[in-house]
């Protein structure tokens, strides 16, 4: 089957071809033709199945009728709402909506939180028949009156179970009340969960439901392997197996923030080119960092699961689950940020001692073994390399030291230093510990640039003495 057999405008299926695509997913080739027909969906499948254009390709077709290339606001009113759990993900719909829309006069909007409302307000202003939002801010925007949802035709909800998970649930249904009633619903997510069946049931109308593979399934094209970790090893085994592997991409999860800094900040010290992305950092901060990623500028990103879902690497062929997460559905969407769109990928995780119940959970989640492996390789110490990589600093130091506390110059035979010594000696004994040796040399430093100016002073040549001096000194 191709796109062209799906009923989409041609400028969208033209867009659809300048991304590299000729054959939907079984998900695009499900869902899309039930969303033209009008009918709600309710759609699972795997991560990196495509889920995103199995919603944005049918939204497009149905409002290009409504496309134009007028200034007037008034002409663009918001006609399609697509709500997400994170940032990331928001920004990540945005685009897609962009490039699949590019030949077609329609307007859309990104609305998060993290950064500035006004250029968001003034974009809206402006008009939009496409928003995109995290539920926070939008019900921001309604509350400062900058969006107008009465016209809305088209709702989607993409990874509701995550934003259930992350109690957004008040909120949507705060924001289900201001849509119209006649509407068109789609929910899309990677897994299902009970909850989940029961949202659908209160705010869509006879939905379809689509599931592409068996629910919380992982992707057959990603092998995950588990190695077991000591905590205080599992650095030194991260860096072993990103050089074993030559890892040239790779994302690593932590399950708290506190852990990816510090973990990123050790990656650095062991030369990698390495940034962490979660919550705490400012949003244009993670955007910036998730655009040095994406364009191969840095080789090791660590992340909380604030990144597990909305990240779309082309091509990403390693993931690290430093830490398995506590919620096993977790655990899907990390290792679905490789091996998407077809691609293959490896999937990594370090076990500790203390996580055998979260691997327990995956695993019954799964269905799958999951067994350990020894870590392949030589697993070395690594401290030759850091006592390498610390050597020009350590020199610098001692250089920076004062020289009466670095090894001693031994003494000139029949000089005055034999006698500075003589002379520093009892003024050392008379002090306690460590100090001594710094305090004899202070003084032996001392005493030795008193001596060396006197000799300097009497061995002046008669030149650069006034003549009274030189008489002086004949008469004497």
């Amino acid at each position: 089957m191709s796109f062209d057999s799906l009923g989409l405008h041609a400028e969208i299926l033209r867009a659809v071809l300048d991304s590299g695509y000729e054959n939907p997913t079984p998900v695009q080739a499900r869902a899309i033709p039930v969303v033209l027909s009008g009918r709600d969906v309710l759609a699972g499948a795997q991560t990196g199945t495509g889920k995103t254009a199995a919603f944005t390709l049918p939204m497009l077709n149905k409002l290009q009728p409504y496309a134009n290339t007028s200034a007037s606001p008034a002409r663009h009113p918001v006609r399609a709402l697509i709500l997400t759990p994170t940032r990331e993900l928001c920004d990540q719909v945005f685009e897609s909506v962009n490039t699949y829309g590019k030949y077609l006069p329609l307007r859309a909007t990104a609305v998060f939180g993290g950064v500035d409302m006004n250029p968001q307000i003034e974009s809206l202003r402006k008009g939009s028949e496409i928003v995109v939002a995290t539920p926070g801010r939008l019900l921001d925007h309604v509350q400062n009156k900058t969006i107008n949802l009465s016209q809305v035709e088209m709702l989607v909800l993409d990874e509701a179970d995550r934003m259930l998970d992350m109690g957004f649930i008040l909120d949507i249904r705060r924001i289900l009340g201001l849509l119209p009633a006649r509407r068109q619903t789609l929910l899309f997510s990677a897994t299902f969960a009970p909850e989940i069946k029961k949202l659908a049931e209160d705010f869509m109308q006879n939905p379809e439901t689509i599931e592409v593979a068996r629910r919380n399934a992982t992707n057959e094209s990603v092998t995950q392997c588990l190695h077991a970790a000591e905590p205080d090893k599992k650095r030194r085994v991260l860096a072993h197996l990103i050089r074993h592997h030559e890892m040239q991409q790779v994302i690593v999860f932590t399950r708290t923030k506190l852990m990816a800094e510090r973990l990123a900040r050790e990656l650095k010290r062991d030369g990698f080119d390495c940034e962490a992305i979660h919550g705490d950092r400012t949003q244009q901060a993670r955007l910036d960092t998730m655009a040095a990623f994406k364009e191969q500028k840095l080789r090791v990103l660590v992340a909380t699961d604030v990144a597990a879902r909305g990240l779309d690497i082309n091509e990403l062929p390693f993931v690290v689950n430093f830490e398995l997460p506590t919620n096993p559905e977790d655990y899907v969407h990390r290792i679905g940020r490789t091996g998407r769109a077809g691609a293959t990928g490896v999937a990594i995780s370090l076990v500790g001692p203390d996580e055998d119940k979260s691997l327990s959970l995956i695993r019954r989640l799964t269905g799958k073994p999951l067994e350990l492996t020894p870590v392949p390789g030589e697993l070395r110490d690594g401290r030759g390399e850091r006592e390498r990589r610390e050597a020009p600093q350590r020199e610098y130091r001692e250089s920076r030291e004062p020289r009466a506390e670095r090894e001693p110059r031994p003494p000139r035979e029949g000089g005055r230093r034999s006698d500075i010594l003589q002379v520093e000696t009892p003024l050392v004994e008379r002090r306690n510990g460590a100090d001594q040796a710094a305090l004899g040399g202070r003084v032996a430093g001392a005493i030795q640039h008193f001596h060396r100016a006197r000799e300097v002073a009497r061995e002046l040549p008669a030149l650069l003495l006034p003549p009274r001096y030189e008489i002086a000194k004949r008469e004497r």
